[in-house]
């Protein structure tokens, strides 16, 4: 049942990336959903629901930002940034988890600090309206990749911090796409293609790492 659920979001994941540059529509918001939905059913079965309900909220802002609308996106926002706050726990939470191993791992703790720094300079500016829920986002965002340094880099639990700094980078490239790019600028034709990879292999390498 597992691997038929699992197959079930690839393939739905892999339909979605022949819609992801296109306009909104019911079938682009079905199939961008159930990708991540039917992890999220796999993580139930095997009785994690913290897990189950990271993937879940993530389903649903799928579904919000598949409208691109203002008020959607803003909705879409603030289920992502639940969803991370569910997987810091499911990330700190985790038997084998130890804060000390943060500390340790100077480089990466340094590059996603940068990061954040960068982020909060750039894009607020550029939110408008939305420069509020942005600035709360990137703390929690780049607050689920230290989290991920809290797991050993071993046995399946090796997947973790790699899915998590895919999962920061497919929200860096559509900040970048929503706020920083200018209308019509060709970059724009290639990062709905970059984002959808990065962010739905996230999801399954959380899945894979945990269940």
């Amino acid at each position: 049942m597992t691997q038929v659920l699992f197959w079930f979001a690839a393939a739905n994941a892999l339909a979605y990336l022949f819609l992801t540059a296109r306009h909104a529509s019911t079938l682009r918001t079905v199939t961008k959903t159930l990708s991540v939905a039917a992890l999220a059913v796999i993580a139930g079965l095997a009785g994690l629901w913290v897990l189950c309900l990271a993937l879940a909220l993530c389903a649903a802002g799928d579904a919000l930002l598949s409208r691109e609308t203002d008020q959607t996106f803003m909705a879409g926002i603030g289920a992502f940034a639940l969803g991370h706050l569910a997987y810091i726990a499911v990330f700190l939470s985790h038997p084998a988890s130890d804060l000390a191993l943060i500390s340790a791992q100077i480089l990466p703790l340094v590059m996603l600090i940068g990061l954040g720094v960068v982020m909060a300079i750039l894009l607020p500016p550029r939110a408008g309206e939305l420069k509020g829920p942005v600035l709360a986002y990137i703390p929690i965002i780049l607050g689920m990749g230290i989290a991920a340094l809290a797991l050993p880099q071993s046995g399946a639990l090796i997947w973790v911090f790699p899915a998590a700094m895919s999962f920061v980078a497919s929200d860096l490239i559509l900040a970048t796409e929503k706020f920083l790019l200018r209308p019509g600028h060709p970059l724009l034709r290639a990062t709905p293609y970059a984002v959808w990879p990065l962010y739905w292999g996230a999801q399954a390498g959380f899945v894979i790492a945990f269940v």
